[in-house]
């Protein structure tokens, strides 16, 4: 008893028993530590944090700074405060679409080079500035469309050297810039949509000097264009090519036939409008230049650029960037002047090779495709095929040979005997009757004739069992043949090869 009472003093004068301090230092209060930060109008799951459809005016603070994922989509937010994303150095997907941009401030995104994916679709941005995505060196995905965009600055996505996909669709832009593409890569783009602007022409001359791998993802649907006869070459040759681009949209490429914005024709089912046009240029849309090699030989591509270039690069079929002065293995390079070296050719290899050339002696940029046909030696595939060759031709030697052993028919002779009203006619292979040189025994009432002839071999019909009839004349009196049936004599067999004249 008087211990318990010392236990009870001791709890009240520590304030706590030792075991629930003990839990303050646990997992639950720090998790509440973790959570703290949350907000109120958001919910945190992980490392994603979702504020989307909250009527926010403002970003909410503070964030977790473990967020990955932050969607602030269908809001009301007009404006971002420069330098908001500091505290999230984690950050890979930032979701902004349906609110109230109208533009965007300066450094709004600066610490924020982490970041992959960023929407901003369905804002009310008017323009792309030069400085709007400054600090974004690692974006690849970037959405801008259904804006009310008019204009894009000459080198607004320079900084975003890793962009790969790029929508500007449902805008009201009237002119693109394919000569420099404002800034992007060419090394790294795959998507560029522009469907459904305000595009009065294409620079078709440009446009086909973008790399395959950019034509198949470059989105020109749905545009005010003035149709042309290069325009019409170059898009027919890309539904041809199989780019997604055309052939996912057939229906949706028109262009303006009289200047009058409502004489708008389909190009692919309109086609009687481009009969007149003649054939397209040699440089228009040239085909791949396709190199065929075998595996292990070496492999050296030249860059055809019109004039020197100052800068090359190309693509693998891997979709790998490869510059000057190339990989340490030395298996793949770029040399000096533009040519790719390959040291020993393997199947990998096979595809489509891309050069890059840009330099100030160009008018533009220019790009030229490969394809690279990867074989096997010839003695491979022509020992398969002397191989299988040999095996046919023996085949076929056997089935001739039992052919001959079982459907050609025996040599052999019969003797045959006059048939009586008592004893039925002798029957006999009609081959061993012609052979055999036992003239047939005379009967009654017979006269012997040595000049008797085979004159026709009767077929053999079905239900004789393999019995033929001979038709005989005698000194080829036709008028009054006479119908022998023989049979089969195995002891006129040795007569085949006897000096006696054969006689029927």
């Amino acid at each position: 008893m008087a211990s318990l009472v010392l236990v009870c003093l001791l709890w009240s004068w520590l304030g706590k028993p030792p075991l629930l301090e003990a839990d303050t230092h646990g997992s639950p209060d720090n998790s509440s530590h973790v959570l703290q930060h949350c907000p109120k109008v958001c919910i945190c799951a992980s490392d994603l944090l979702s504020c989307a459809n909250q009527n926010l005016h403002a970003v909410p603070a503070p964030l977790p700074v473990m967020t990955t994922v932050l969607d602030l989509s269908y809001n009301v937010l007009p404006h971002l405060h420069p330098g908001w994303l500091a505290a999230l150095p984690r950050l890979h997907i930032l979701r902004l679409a349906h609110n109230q941009l109208r533009s965007l401030t300066r450094g709004a995104f600066h610490n924020a080079s982490g970041l992959r994916r960023l929407d901003l679709s369905s804002n009310g941005l008017r323009g792309v500035g030069h400085h709007d995505f400054e600090g974004l060196t690692g974006l690849e995905e970037l959405l801008l469309y259904d804006n009310h965009i008019s204009s894009v600055d000459h080198g607004a996505f320079r900084g975003l050297g890793r962009l790969s996909r790029l929508y500007l669709s449902c805008n009201h832009l009237t002119t693109f810039s394919f000569h420099d593409l404002h800034g992007l890569s060419p090394r790294q783009l795959r998507v560029l949509d522009l469907s459904t602007n305000q595009l009065a022409s294409i620079p078709v001359s440009e446009v086909v000097t973008l790399p395959a791998f950019i034509k198949n993802g470059l989105y020109l649907h749905n545009n005010p264009i003035r149709c042309g006869c290069s325009l019409y070459h170059m898009l027919l040759r890309w539904r041809q090519r199989g780019f997604s681009s055309v052939c996912d949209y057939l229906e949706e490429h028109v262009c303006v036939a009289f200047d009058v914005p409502s004489s708008r024709v389909r190009f692919f089912t309109h086609s009687k409008v481009f009969e007149n046009c003649s054939s397209p240029a040699p440089n228009l849309e040239r085909s791949d230049a396709h190199l065929e090699v075998q595996v292990g030989q070496p492999l050296l591509i030249h860059c055809q650029a019109s004039a020197p270039a100052a800068r090359y690069a190309w693509v693998s079929p891997s979709n790998e960037l490869l510059v000057f002065p190339g990989n340490q293995d030395n298996s793949i390079r770029v040399m000096s002047n533009g040519s790719l070296s390959i040291r020993a050719v393997q199947p990998s290899h096979s595809g489509v090779f891309v050069c890059l050339a840009a330099g100030s002696h160009l008018r533009h940029n220019q790009t030229h495709e490969y394809n690279v046909t990867v074989r096997y030696p010839p003695h491979e595939s022509e020992s398969f095929n002397t191989g299988l060759t040999t095996l046919l031709g023996c085949v076929v030697s056997l089935i001739l040979v039992l052919l001959y052993l079982f459907l050609t028919p025996c040599s052999c002779c019969c003797r045959c005997c006059r048939p009586t009203a008592l004893v039925p006619p002798q029957e006999c292979s009609a081959q061993s009757s012609i052979l055999s040189s036992t003239p047939p025994a005379e009967g009654p009432g017979r006269k012997a004739s040595t000049h008797k002839h085979v004159v026709f071999l009767e077929p053999v019909k079905e239900g004789q069992n393999g019995r033929v009839k001979l038709a005989v004349s005698e000194d080829f009196d036709l008028r009054n043949p006479k119908i022998l049936q023989v049979k089969s004599d195995s002891e006129s067999i040795s007569s085949m090869f006897s000096d006696t004249p054969i006689m029927s």
